[in-house]
């Protein structure tokens, strides 16, 4: 085998996080069909990662081999969506190597906005702490403070610490917060026992308990690859000030920095992310629209997209949560 890229069939874009609703309404009014559409992704999760899989050798002699193969997997795409009669086709959260590809094949690529945590060679929370303006620093160790004054026990919870039981509780933490927001379970309780047997030395938990009955009460679960964290769910039984992000970025950068990870991604969306050092970051999309009028439309709405995200950015810069 020298690549693989896996496609699915879709008839909604529910999971994806680049969101294309609108582009369906808008066929829909003109009496069009959008769905079924092809899309590259990792299912329901929001990070970079390469959809084009090739064999590492075929970087040999210049790269000509490489390409080779990427165009065979996007003609073989196409060709694949023309049996099929899907409106369009899309890769999600593609690395920025792989965008010239997409875009030779006629791709639209599409900018979106994350907030990354980059560790910046911290040996300590405090060092991170100490990199953040002095107005941001006192917010954190506020709020931490506040925290402790909850009674709870938080526990940083991987690899052979990881047991049936806590899946079960993440589980129903996970459909705690899909009841306040209205969501859909689109994962299952087989899904997290799964993980937490098969994948838990790149597991982490970290769980809140009641300090009196040692009832859950919170939890956050992450997952981890090479020098990279990734945020993915939360879920609370109780409302506790101040205990998201206490469990989502906080406990989460404390274990980065003792493992020298890079890199946290805590997910999609979120400008709260941002005082508390999580700087934006953009993430690319590629979209092959076939039908010609809306492919016209929709170019000009990521271009003007971009536009307003590069203003975003430079907002975002001169408000930078790190001292000079």
């Amino acid at each position: 085998m020298l690549g693989a890229l896996p496609v699915y069939l879709k008839t909604d874009s529910y999971g994806e996080y680049i969101f294309d609703w609108e582009w369906a309404r808008a066929y829909r009014e003109h009496g069009l069909r959008y769905y079924p559409k092809l899309v590259a992704a990792v299912p329901f999760t929001p990070a970079t990662g390469p959809k084009l899989l090739l064999r590492r050798d075929l970087d040999e002699g210049g790269g000509e081999g490489r390409r080779a193969v990427a165009r065979a997997l996007l003609d073989a795409a196409r060709g694949l969506g023309d049996e099929l009669g899907v409106s369009s086709s899309h890769a999600l959260f593609l690395p920025e190597e792989e965008l010239g590809e997409f875009e030779d094949r006629g791709f639209a690529v599409r900018h979106s906005l994350q907030f990354h945590w980059h560790n910046r060679g911290y040996g300590t929370f405090d060092d991170y702490l100490g990199a953040l303006t002095s107005k941001r620093r006192r917010q954190i160790s506020r709020e931490r403070r506040q925290l402790s004054e909850e009674g709870l026990i938080i526990e940083r919870l991987t690899g052979e610490d990881l047991t049936r039981g806590h899946a079960e509780v993440m589980y129903r933490l996970y459909l705690s917060t899909l009841d306040r927001k209205w969501g859909s379970p689109y994962l299952t309780a087989p899904f997290f026992d799964e993980v937490f047997r098969t994948m838990k030395d790149r597991t982490l938990l970290v769980l809140a308990r009641d300090g009196a009955t040692r009832r859950p009460v919170a939890g956050a679960l992450n997952f981890y690859k090479g020098r990279t964290l990734y945020g993915r769910y939360w879920g609370a039984f109780e409302d506790r000030r101040n205990l998201h992000f206490e469990l989502c970025y906080y406990q989460a950068i404390e274990f980065a920095i003792e493992r020298g990870f890079d890199l946290f991604e805590a997910g999609a969306q979120g400008e709260h992310k941002h005082a508390r050092g999580f700087l934006p970051s953009i993430t690319y999309s590629a979209h092959e629209i076939r039908h010609k009028g809306f492919r016209r439309a929709i170019g000009r709405y990521i271009d003007e997209e971009k536009e307003w995200l590069a203003e975003a950015l430079q907002d975002y810069a001169r408000h930078d949560p790190y001292k000079p």
